[in-house]
């Protein structure tokens, strides 16, 4: 019974253990691959949507104050699915690396199978929540439609006239959308740790 009583224990210690670590990688690690990882061309153009051509900075073509002749240009959806693919990208190698430089330091070795599905969570909610469009539904569905509409930003602009922003530093679309990154990362965390230790658990 006390050996049972301690194998139980010590299951316990080591999922706690690792859930803690993986939290760490995929909750904590998220501001900074939001804010130093991505680029700021990349930040700009992942929320792009239409048929009108732009050029791989976000400027649509019209709009441009100098000669771009001979310059790549995309529809802006697709631009604003290379930018959210890109972000991803980036995102899912450091949070990853995050995660296994973590647990390794530690002497913890998370089978590939597991962390791989908790990397597939966080990889493809962020892609589609900061594409913006399903995030707006989303707020809209649980009645977050006014907040966002409401707690919005000014900027200066190049020519230091104010307009108002709906995203980014200062808004409430940057909070809503953080609070949600970080709630599903504490359930890849979780859905991780339990792959990672049901097969020893079942033993």
């Amino acid at each position: 019974m006390q050996h049972t009583t301690t194998g139980t224990a010590a299951r316990s210690i080591e999922r706690l253990a690792l859930f803690g670590a993986l939290l760490s990688a995929f909750g904590e690690v998220h501001p900074f691959c939001d804010h130093w990882v991505q680029g700021s061309v990349t930040a700009r153009c992942k929320r792009l949507y239409g048929d009108h051509q732009v050029y791989f900075d976000g400027v649509a073509v019209g709009e441009e104050t100098g000669d771009r002749t001979g310059q790549r240009t995309m529809a802006a959806s697709t631009r604003g699915r290379l930018a959210v693919a890109s972000h991803v990208a980036s995102y899912t190698v450091v949070q990853t690396a995050a995660a296994v430089g973590i647990t390794r330091a530690f002497g913890y070795r998370i089978p590939a199978p597991a962390l791989l599905v908790g990397v597939a969570v966080n990889a493809g909610t962020h892609a589609a929540l900061d594409r913006g469009a399903f995030f707006l539904w989303l707020a809209g569905k649980v009645g977050k439609g006014g907040y966002i509409e409401h707690c919005q930003a000014l900027r200066l602009d190049e020519e230091d006239n104010l307009r108002k922003e709906a995203n980014g530093p200062g808004t409430a679309w940057i909070e809503l959308d953080a609070a949600l990154h970080r709630v599903i990362g504490v359930g890849a965390a979780a859905l991780t740790t339990w792959l990672a230790t049901r097969r020893r658990t079942r033993r």
